[in-house]
């Protein structure tokens, strides 16, 4: 595995093992574990994926050290504010089983029902993080889904600045202002949803990219994921593809096909609107 470093030195593994929509069932405990035992050290959870017990179940019943993993979480949009941050934070904890977690992100910066006070919310949940970070219980902190102008608010009071910022890049949907913007913060992205959530493997472009290649369209989604600078966070339930998306360090896009694949303008849709979101 190969890894980055954060803005504080941290080390991050390359590739994380995501877990959206993975039911928090044996299904899930098994994904999981097959992560694990294929060679993947990070794994992406969040409070409102509701499967952050099962995650930490998995890590207990692998044969990995709880040192050998990098656990991210991430903050509920409920949970925001400084009190908020700091009860549900032990939950989490809790729910995990451990004593301090990698990384820990807000998930979303305006959520539905601090629409009113974004700015000011995110200020106090901030504060929280980085007290957790100063104590030691969070090893690195950032963000989710934050576009330039909640990033901008944020840095006002902040007395850490982000160390990530995970929003969706894949095919078609790489925001290249606000990752120009970040990768001039020192600040790293990570890509959720690299597979376009599943909609890539209809696009006949990626098809015949991965004849070329000799590769799947996974692969070369996440290949593109990382000639790019980001960290690509592919998530499955079937052990034969957790291992095929881990196997992409022996092959290189070529740099037609790396403006090809991101010229497939809203092949897979686009990042939704963090100021639009219902929730």
């Amino acid at each position: 595995m190969k890894y980055y470093e954060l803005s504080n030195h941290v080390s991050i593994p390359a590739i994380g093992f995501g877990t959206w929509q993975t039911p928090s069932d044996e299904i899930g405990l098994n994904a999981v574990l097959s992560a694990l035992e294929a060679g993947y050290r990070h794994i992406d959870t969040a409070q409102g994926y509701r499967n952050e017990e099962m995650v930490g179940r998995a890590i207990k019943q692998s044969r990995v050290t709880r040192e050998e993993v990098f656990i991210t979480s991430k903050l509920d949009n409920p949970n925001h504010g400084y009190e908020n941050t700091m009860r549900t934070f032990e939950e989490t904890l809790n729910r995990l089983g451990t004593s301090y977690v990698d990384m820990f992100l807000i998930h979303w910066p305006n959520p539905l029902q601090y629409r009113e006070a974004w700015q000011q919310t995110n200020a106090e949940t901030w504060r929280a993080f980085e007290e957790l970070y100063e104590a030691g219980k969070i090893r690195a902190i950032g963000i989710s889904n934050f576009r330039q102008h909640h990033i901008d608010e944020l840095l006002k009071t902040a007395k850490i600045a982000p160390m990530v910022n995970q929003i969706r890049l894949c095919p078609g949907d790489t925001q290249d202002e606000l990752v120009a913007y970040c990768k001039e913060k020192g600040i790293l992205l990570e890509a959720y949803s690299p597979l376009g959530t599943g909609k890539i493997f209809a696009v006949p472009q990626m098809q015949q990219l991965a004849d070329k290649y000799n590769k799947s369209i996974a692969q070369v989604c996440i290949r593109f994921s990382l000639q790019n600078g980001f960290l690509p966070l592919p998530k499955s339930v079937t052990r034969e593809r957790i291992i095929e998306n881990l196997d992409v360090f022996d092959f290189e896009l070529e740099d037609a096909d790396m403006k090809l694949i991101a010229g497939l303008t809203g092949c897979v849709g686009l990042a939704s609107d963090p100021d639009k979101t219902p929730w």
